[in-house]
């Protein structure tokens, strides 16, 4: 039986980071996560994607600030349980709890965070009769590596954030893009619509709004996407090499939402104070959390961390008198 202070069921940026904080109180951390790395969506889905609204950082790739947190966690010697999926949680007798993985394997602490993101993903797909068939040969519906596109042509679906930084990102690396979207208003941030703008008026895109991608083409691969643009009658081929509906990922709970949590759709409600579940002790903290005014941004998900260990101090040390301190005076190692 693995036993420590924390429990953190997720290993993605939250997760990473709450292993920082918690050190300093010197507070051990133990994660669990059903990916085979640490990362959660960001060295899974989209290790290359752009990240811009991270404090101090104007511009950072997903899987650069993962490493980041790593070696920022690890003063603090985390443990991991990687590849195995949290499937039940029991209290003990004296207010801790004990979690269990698919292989059988306990974890014992006073406390758990559940920092798991929005859960297990699946991507959204457009309503193509034949889409199936081009998967893995030209349709892809997350970017995992931006170098295979360099030189290609792509289509692009999409109106939200994804569709918009990945449109930006690859404009310099794919031969030529086309960006569908079948509204004439965005998702997305207005920053990045500007720049997108900004590249179909300067001929580097183009720019297909009130329009979407209906058909596929091609005999081993995929050669040709049918687009219906709204008014006109006929089909319109556009050549691709690579297209990417990129309409975001589905979430699914998966075991916690059997874990009697006290649950809004699929998100766990939490008290703004410390991020506690309905159950004192479970701690939920970034996208897997709900709460009047909650923005799904990880830099928020940083902001939950650290009030949570706050609370999960008390909780092993209800007699300590906690004093904040500063990393800038006490450093790390002053901890």
């Amino acid at each position: 039986m693995v036993e420590t202070d924390i429990i953190i069921i997720g290993a993605g940026p939250v997760g990473l980071f709450t292993v920082f904080e918690a050190g300093l109180l010197k507070l051990r951390c133990h994660l669990i996560d059903v990916l085979p790395q640490p990362g959660g969506q960001l060295t899974e889905i989209y290790p290359k994607k752009p990240i811009y609204d991270i404090p101090g950082f104007p511009e950072v790739l997903a899987g650069e600030l993962i490493n980041n947190l790593m070696k920022q966690a690890e003063p603090f010697k985390p443990g991991f349980t990687l590849g195995e999926k949290a499937v039940s949680i029991e209290k003990t007798d004296n207010n801790g709890f004990i979690v269990t993985t698919e292989s059988g394997l306990q974890h014992k602490a006073p406390n758990v965070a559940i920092a798991g993101g929005l859960g297990v993903f699946e991507p959204r797909k457009p309503p193509i009769p034949n889409l199936a068939q081009f998967e893995r040969k030209g349709l892809d519906y997350m970017v995992k590596d931006p170098e295979a596109y360099r030189g290609k042509r792509l289509v692009i679906s999409g109106g939200g954030d994804s569709a918009l930084d990945w449109t930006l990102f690859l404009a310099d690396v794919a031969e030529h893009i086309t960006l569908l979207h079948r509204r004439t208003e965005f998702r997305g941030h207005l920053d990045s619509v500007q720049k997108v703008m900004d590249l179909a008026a300067a001929g580097k895109i183009d720019l297909l709004t009130q329009s979407e991608a209906v058909e596929l083409n091609g005999q081993n691969t995929l050669e040709a996407v049918g687009v219906r643009i709204q008014g006109q009658d006929d089909l319109n081929w556009i050549e691709a090499d690579h297209f990417l509906p990129l309409f975001g990922l589905s979430p699914k709970l998966g075991p916690i939402a059997d874990w009697g949590l006290a649950l809004d759709k699929n998100a766990i409600e939490v008290d703004t104070f410390d991020y506690q579940t309905s159950v004192p002790g479970i701690y939920a903290i970034g996208d897997i959390n709900t709460y009047p005014g909650k923005l799904k941004l990880i830099l928020c998900g940083f902001h939950e961390a650290t009030l949570m260990v706050q609370s999960a101090f008390k909780r092993i040390y209800p007699d300590k008198n906690l004093v904040l301190k500063y990393t800038t005076v006490n450093g790390v190692n002053g901890f």
